[in-house]
């Protein structure tokens, strides 16, 4: 929902001077107009302002402090809802968690928006809304929605920076924030950001850290060893993706073979280049580059697998497609893009039945799936 939507469910009053919000008689500023949620298919004109309710008026502050960062009253306002409602931070983290578990992200959202504005200057909210943008964004992605899944890293990118730019400074932003940049394959700034982990945490002995320390510091060195072994830290891998990732192939194609002629071994690399000519049509040049990959270490990563099946139901050669898509799936079981273009081979090899299962597997992964929800539909359509 837009914050200018959310806004015009709220209507601004001044209560009753004998009007209290809680059993300790907290009495409210009756000089200063307060938020009220509106009730289902309320007009304005249809208020009585003695039969307002106590959580009409805290539903109606916590969606100014979600949707207006500029209203003057903000602190008024937060003091009220502290003030009836001690555990409300509490509450609203654990409600937030539940809905990003069951993916009910437009609530969820809601939630961590009003958490940001009862508490701008917590650090840790700032990083879990950061985290929350970032699992949208991935789930957007699976379910092939790119422009939808571009925004959210955008958003996500500008919390993960003010979570950096925190004082008393956060290493979890820097352990979380280097996944982020592994993902959009920005390793140099990857690799600084496990540094920068593995840096704040030197000084705390293992059994500060527990056991859960322990492994992310682990992991982290892990990840910087591998990403200086295999260069991909180095200036002209970053080019390549930048290039192809904004429609310019035969630039990022020319980048990633200068850095394959340096670094033949690097999986990474040889995915790109075949993820760069499949973008290119270049169907059989992509399946070898994809092949080269899965020789050199991609074998684990279901992406090279859906890649490849891509280019092998361009050449008609449905089984191999298979094949690979069920490896996929082996590695990434609840990987819905994978279903998703299992439904569409099926629908290739006229395996409408079959189709029918595999879009029906995404919507229960995925309720908000549209591309499944459209193929769907088209099938019930046709019978």
């Amino acid at each position: 929902m837009s914050s200018s939507s959310s806004l015009e469910t709220i209507f601004y009053i001044k209560v009753p001077e004998n009007f209290v919000a809680s059993d300790d008689a907290f009495k409210i500023d009756n000089t200063i107009e307060l938020p009220v949620q509106k009730k289902m298919d309320e007009a304005p004109g249809d208020f009585n302002a003695s039969e307002i309710t106590t959580e009409q008026i805290l539903a109606g502050i916590l969606t100014v402090l979600a949707y207006d960062k500029n209203n003057p009253h903000l602190d008024y306002y937060r003091s009220i809802l502290l003030k009836v409602k001690p555990n409300i931070k509490k509450e609203l983290c654990e409600a937030a968690i539940l809905k990003t578990k069951n993916e009910d992200f437009d609530l969820a959202e809601e939630i961590f928006l009003a958490l940001v504005g009862l508490e701008p200057d917590d650090s840790a909210i700032t990083l879990n809304m950061a985290l929350f943008l970032d699992q949208r964004a991935d789930s957007y992605r699976n379910n092939g929605l790119f422009e939808d899944a571009d925004a959210y890293d955008n958003d996500a990118n500008y919390y993960y920076e003010l979570a950096l730019n925190a004082d008393p400074v956060i290493p979890e932003a820097y352990f979380n924030v280097g996944f982020f940049y592994l993902k959009q394959h920005k390793y140099i700034e990857a690799r600084d950001a496990f540094e920068s982990y593995i840096a704040l945490t030197c000084d705390i002995s293992d059994e500060e850290l527990g056991d859960d320390g322990v492994y992310k510091k682990e992991r982290a060195q892990g990840i910087v060893n591998k990403i200086k072994a295999s260069n991909m830290d180095d200036e002209t891998f970053r080019a390549a993706y930048d290039y192809i990732s904004r429609g310019e192939e035969e630039k990022g194609l020319e980048e990633i073979r200068v850095f394959l002629q340096r670094n033949p071994k690097v999986w990474n690399a040889w995915f790109m280049l075949g993820w760069g000519l499949r973008r290119l049509e270049r169907y059989e040049d992509a399946k070898n580059a994809f092949l080269e990959a899965l020789n050199h270490g991609a074998d684990e990563n279901p992406d090279t697998y859906n890649e490849l099946s891509l280019c092998y139901i361009q050449e008609k050669n449905f089984e191999e497609s298979k094949k690979c898509l069920l490896k996929a799936l082996q590695i990434d079981p609840e990987s819905t893009k994978v279903i998703s273009n299992l439904g569409y081979l099926s629908l290739a090899m006229g395996n409408k039945d079959e189709a029918r299962k595999y879009f029906t597997t995404v919507l229960e992964l995925e309720p908000n799936d549209k591309i499944a929800a459209n193929e769907l539909m088209k099938l019930e359509s046709e019978m």
